[in-house]
């Protein structure tokens, strides 16, 4: 194994309010970032921003995105002021050709998807973060591919944090009472977790919609669609495991991956 290789990482990020709260998906965040090798700069590729073509961002201080409503004022006060890295977004510009990659220089910045999980591996917001846009006219193996060009940055101390939930319908939430989750969800969430280190052609988590519990356990793709820039980063010979797994409110999979 290379021990010089960063890690890449798959984050279920769940509801916004884990920014606020400390509970058990938080502190596997925060144990990733106290644990792992620090990296010189990250990736992040969140479910929150899901364009027409691919974008990055390539300014020097992104601002922090509250891409949510209804939430305690507490969070829309919440900054997360890691600096950008318009290197960085050049590099990646190239490595991803011919893909066109957009330099995104103020529209966007770091979303909740990304800061709400960064918060908590690193506080101190002093790593320099480039976030990805997900091209929502294209296939899922078009991301996957996308996740093996951004193999290349792992070797070179750049960490991929990709954040959504692979369970993640928000219209058939149970906000109280009996909140176990639903067997579709349940199911869907098993499949996924047994073929994450699959080897061969025809991935079966890039082919996910032919699940029996896919369309339900997401009506919607961009939630799912970076857990494939992960998978595709992968070697076939590290390890994969998960560092936290769990469903809440019946139809949220708060799963992680970790692939090296």
């Amino acid at each position: 194994m290379n021990t010089s290789r960063m890690p890449a990482l798959f984050l279920g990020h769940g509801s916004p309010m884990n920014v606020l709260e400390e509970n058990r998906y938080t502190l596997a965040w925060r144990a990733l970032g106290e644990t792992l090798p620090r990296p010189k700069a990250i990736v992040a590729v969140s479910a929150h921003w899901y364009t027409r073509g691919t974008a990055v961002t390539a300014m020097e201080q992104p601002k922090t995105i509250h891409d949510f409503g209804g939430f305690p004022q507490a969070l829309f006060d919440t900054r997360y002021p890691a600096p950008g890295s318009p290197e960085l977004a050049a590099q990646l510009q190239q490595l991803l050709a011919p893909a066109k990659v957009t330099a995104d220089l103020g529209e966007w910045g770091l979303d909740h998807g990304t800061w709400g999980v960064l918060i908590k591996m690193y506080p101190e917001a002093d790593i320099p973060v480039v976030q990805l846009s997900i091209d929502g006219t294209q296939p899922a193996a078009y991301h996957y591919e996308l996740g093996r060009k951004l193999a290349a940055l792992r070797e070179q101390g750049v960490m991929i944090v990709a954040s959504g939930n692979v369970v993640h319908n928000l219209r058939m939430v149970k906000w109280q009472g009996d909140t176990s989750p639903y067997p579709w969800a349940e199911s869907f969430n098993r499949f996924v977790r047994d073929n994450l280190a699959y080897r061969g052609d025809n991935h079966p988590l890039v082919n996910f919609m032919q699940h029996e519990g896919a369309a339900l356990s997401n009506p919607t793709p961009e939630h799912y669609l970076p857990l494939l820039y992960v998978l595709g980063s992968w070697d076939g010979q590290e390890a994969v495991s998960v560092p936290i797994d769990g469903m809440e409110m019946g139809a949220l999979s708060m799963l992680s991956v970790q692939v090296g």
